[in-house]
């Protein structure tokens, strides 16, 4: 019978007649035949079912075996023996070089009809031996699906004690070197199920044997950890970590992060690969695992190894995004790493690019995972936005993108950041700064921030972009006697001459800290300026004066130098005078009193207020207007509005105080009117007071800083309880009070006075409202008759020497913005420009007005923004803009320079003159050779950071093509069906490569 079925199979007939005479041969097997019979009808069909060169033959292999073993079970027994299935096992079966694939297959097929045989234990024996053995040969995926079935199948041969923990640690380690080496959509889903059979056997065996887990767990540890291997081993280990329990999570990732037998390097090398899991598409709870070993890390503050991991990883997460199958688990893993990392902006800041194209595509793909995961990365997006204040420029487009979403409020906010963040002790992290590669493009050096230290950071960098203070403090002498003056002469020439991307200033924080400041806690900035500027001013003005750089010049009198060098550099720089009158309404006598100050606090008018028509009670007489008419003149003097004054007569308007003006652009050949400009984006003839610079123009509902310095100057009614004590009456009566300019210096600061206390909530509030910047503007300033006459002669339309008003220019130079709605908390930056004169060398200061393309330069000349340890090109555009934007970003502190002209005092000219001819300071020698080693001693590190770097590096699991994801979306948008990453699927080429 047997040669008439190998005769039918071999045959050149159809296949269904084939099938026919098969029938008759398997019908006739089931009646009773001899011993011999059946062995030669066994051999054949083993031989079909094992060497069949077709699916055919092997079928029919397969339906006389199980014939044979069904109807002749003894024979089938005897056949079916251990030292056969041993041969099969070790040696194979058929010709060399073309041994079987399907020997697995044949065992399980027969093993159903053994079960119940006195020789089924010497064959279950057999096989839990052989099975141990062929793991450890590290078999294909296909041949370990095969024995996985055979035992899932047939527990009972299944390695046991010792052998079966070795058995799973052997498996494990064959998972680990699977590869599908096709990129074909179905080869994939045949190389998945395969592994979900290999990692389900282990769940089997772990549900009943859970002593076999940790051994598994090391052994999958120590093959994820292992630095020496050519290749990372595959991530379909993921599907090992779904079946382990959860309960054991936190004594397995507590065990791993206290074991000290673990080197960092394996531990970065580990996370990493698991990391990379995120990909895998059928695991379940891996970003768990993930989770939980980041936690457990930054429970032992591996802090270094979190810094690495994240950064290195982070872009390849955040693409995985694109991907449905995957998204929800790298959504978690990306969540804890954003939220976590919040010592430094880095990991944020690498996936900006990428955030707006990313957004786009979850739209387009308008399901309900697109719309979850939007909500979720807007969230996200803004705890980063919150905690990373003070790059606009960087985050307009990112903002652009969320903007349809919805916005956390400050209290989710807060949570999220506070429940992740990898320590409570913000110092931990202190020395764990923003990796920087190499300065900044821009040149300029950026400050550390030593824990909530932007409020100084923002500061030092206004005061270093003010040149002329920088020239000054950069050429003082050695031996100074001034300790604090030094340390800032230090600082200044380390951001001007360091090698390096960013500096500490650590010891001028110690030296300038105000005592009742708290460590660790955010200051306001302008209380830190002030306490600054006086500190600096009492150290030389007790005598340990310094400043010996400014000689007498051709424009000073003996005595005006006399008064001048008795100066101290911050009354130089940033000193002016003010006059303080107060009338009395009664006897209209007049006290006056003149004070110094430094910086201008600028108070918000109430809001039903119009400064720019808020009116005098007392007009000037017999001076004329009071505006500054349009004149050739830029320093046309004005009349001050308390000489000569009266009431006004019945019916009479009252004349306008004199107002801050901004500077729009001339056109050549158009006669210089400061009030006008052909920017000025409504009519000026009609409301020239409202004109402004295009510069500086603000929606029609936003303030400007002019309307703010107007309030400032405006007269104050005192009455009721603020009555006046008048000296002349002897009583309290109604009085006006009146703030005036006398004397300009040489750097206007403006605090615009945003922070003011609640008596509801017992909080010092935030006033939010958006203030336009002039980039030039023009202040009053009261001027002596004497100074009138040195500024007026050679004037014909002027009739004599009398007081006034002068009209001193200001540049704007530097805008510290606050980001946030507390004083006590937010965070500082600034906008910075090098503001010099353009005039000529040897172009006297006489006044006259400049060419076009130099007032045009005020507009053009570079600006900078100084955020800590970042230093950006930026624009005065985003400086206008900032606030629009990010609503919590404002302007808080605006630094002003006076522009050299003939309404300058002599001591400003003179200042410009000498930064003119002297050009860069020279150093002493000390602090030229500290910088030197410095320099030195950077480059060393540099080194021996690269060292250390490419050693940690190298560790890591390669992702050359995480950026393919990014790339595949763009070009796929015009691709059919629904295999696209946004269809929900992924086509052969974008599957292969998210599990690959």
């Amino acid at each position: 019978m047997d040669k008439i079925l190998e005769a039918v199979v071999m045959s050149s007939y159809p296949n269904n007649v084939k099938q026919g005479l098969v029938r008759r041969v398997i019908e006739a097997a089931k009646q009773p035949m001899d011993s011999e019979q059946c062995w030669s009808m066994l051999e054949l069909s083993t031989k079909l079912y094992l060497t069949g060169d077709t699916k055919y033959k092997r079928e029919i292999g397969k339906e006389v075996l199980e014939v044979y073993g069904h109807y002749h079970p003894e024979e089938f027994e005897e056949f079916f023996n251990v030292r056969f299935l041993l041969s099969l096992l070790q040696e194979g079966y058929g010709p060399l070089g073309k041994r079987s694939h399907y020997v697995l297959d044949y065992i399980q097929l027969g093993l159903q009809f053994v079960l119940e045989s006195p020789s089924a234990n010497s064959i279950f024996s057999l096989l839990r031996i052989e099975v141990l053995r062929k793991v450890c040969e590290r078999p294909s995926p296909k041949q370990c699906a095969k024995i996985s079935k055979l035992l899932t199948q047939h527990p009972q041969c299944i390695p046991t004690g010792k052998h079966q923990v070795l058995f799973c640690q052997q498996l494990i380690r064959c998972i680990g070197q699977f590869q599908c080496v096709s990129e074909g959509e179905e080869d994939i889903m045949e190389f998945l199920e395969q592994v979900n059979k290999v990692s389900g056997l282990l769940q089997r065996i772990w549900r009943t044997q859970t002593s076999a887990i940790l051994p598994s767990l090391k052994e999958l540890f120590t093959i994820i950890s292992s630095t020496e291997e050519q290749e990372a081993p595959s991530n379909a280990l993921a599907s090992v970590v779904q079946f382990v329990p959860l309960e054991l999570m936190d004594g397995v990732i507590r065990n791993l992060t206290n074991d000290d037998s673990i080197t960092d390097v394996q531990m970065m090398t580990a996370i990493g690969r698991m990391i990379d899991w995120v990909s895998w598409p059928l695991g379940k709870n891996i970003d768990k695992w993930i989770i939980a070993l980041l936690k457990g890390l930054a429970a032992v503050k591996k802090f270094s190894i979190l810094i690495e991991v994240t950064l290195s990883k982070i872009e390849k997460v955040f693409s995985k995004l694109l991907y449905p199958i995957v998204r929800e688990g790298a959504l978690s893993v990306l969540q804890y790493m954003l939220l976590s990392f919040q010592h430094s902006h880095e990991a944020f800041h690498l996936l900006l690019p990428h955030i707006p194209r990313l957004v786009a595509s979850l739209k387009k793909e308008d399901s309900n995972s697109a719309a979850s995961s939007l909500e979720q990365l807007a969230e996200l997006i803004h705890c980063m936005f919150f905690r990373f204040s003070g790059f606009p420029d960087l985050y307009e487009p990112v903002l652009e993108a969320v903007k349809a979403l919805p916005i956390p409020n400050e209290d989710r906010i807060k949570h999220l950041l506070g429940q992740n963040a990898w320590t409570s002790q913000k110092n931990e992290l202190a020395c764990f700064y923003p990796r920087l590669a190499s300065k900044s493009e821009t040149g300029k050096i950026g400050l550390i921030n030593l824990g909530n230290t932007c409020y100084m950071n923002s500061i030092i960098q206004s005061l270093f972009m003010a040149s002329d203070f920088r020239h000054s403090v950069l050429n003082l002498t050695e031996g100074n006697s001034q300790p604090l003056m030094t340390k800032l002469q230090w600082l200044f020439a380390f951001l001007e001459h360091s090698q390096r991307p960013a500096i500490s200033p650590e010891s001028f924080l110690s030296a300038s800290w105000p005592p009742w400041f708290t460590p660790g806690a955010q200051q306001d900035c302008s209380e830190y300026l002030k306490y600054l500027l006086d500190r600096l001013h009492e150290e030389e003005k007790t005598g340990k004066r310094i400043y010996q750089k400014l000689k007498e010049s051709s424009l000073m009198s003996q005595a005006v130098e006399h008064h001048y060098l008795n100066k101290t550099l911050i009354e130089k720089m940033f000193g002016g005078k003010m006059m303080t009158k107060i009338r009395c309404l009664k006897c209209l006598n007049v006290s006056s009193r003149e004070e110094a100050f430094t910086d201008l606090s600028l108070a918000f008018p109430p809001s039903d207020r119009h400064v720019r028509g808020s009116t005098s009670v007392l007009p000037v007489e017999e001076i004329g207007p009071q505006f500054i008419e349009p004149s050739e003149n830029p320093s046309q003097l004005t009349g001050s509005p308390w000489i000569l004054r009266k009431p006004p007569m019945a019916g009479e308007p009252a004349t306008l105080p004199m107002l801050v003006e901004t500077l729009g652009f001339q056109e050549p050949g158009e006669q210089a009117n400061p009030l006008s400009s052909d920017a000025v984006g409504m009519d000026a003839a009609k409301d020239p007071l409202s004109a402004c610079g295009e510069q500086a123009c603000a929606p029609k509902d936003s303030r400007s800083v002019l309307d703010l310095i107007n309030y400032f100057l405006s007269p104050e009614r005192l009455t009721a309880e603020n009555k006046y004590h008048c000296e002349k009456c002897a009583s309290l009566q109604d009085a006006e009070k009146v703030a005036e300019l006398t004397e300009g210096p040489h750097y206007l600061i403006l605090t615009l006075l945003r922070f003011s206390f609640d008596p509801r909530t017992m909080k010092r509030k935030k006033i939010l409202d958006n203030v336009s910047i002039p980039v030039v503007l023009k202040l009053p300033v009261l001027v002596s008759p004497e100074e009138t006459e040195d500024v007026c002669q050679g004037e014909k339309d002027r009739a004599g020497p009398e007081s006034g008003f002068m009209s001193v220019v200001y540049d704007l130079c530097s805008v510290v913005v606050h980001s946030g709605i507390s004083s006590e908390s937010g965070h500082y930056y600034c906008y910075s420009r090098e503001c010099t004169d353009t005039a000529p060398h040897g172009q006297p200061w006489d006044g006259t007005p400049k060419p076009t393309s130099d007032k045009q330069l005020d507009f053009e000349i570079q600006w900078y923004l100084f955020n800590d340890t970042r230093v950006s090109f930026s624009s005065f555009e985003s400086v206008s803009n900032v606030t629009s934007f990010f609503p919590k970003d404002t302007a808080y502190v605006l630094f002003y320079r006076q522009r050299p002209g003939r309404q300058s005092c002599p001591l400003h000219k003179a200042l410009a003159e000498a930064g003119r001819l002297h050009g860069e300071p020279s150093l002493h020698k000390d602090l030229m050779e500290a910088i030197s080693k410095d320099n030195i001693l950077y480059l060393q590190e540099q080194e021996k950071e690269a060292r250390n770097r490419a050693a940690y590096i190298s560790a890591l699991p390669k992702s050359p093509l995480w950026w393919r994801d990014f790339d595949r979306d763009k070009d796929d948008d015009n691709s059919s069906g629904g295999c696209s990453p946004a269809a929900g699927g992924g086509g052969s080429g974008s599957f292969h490569g998210l599990v690959f």
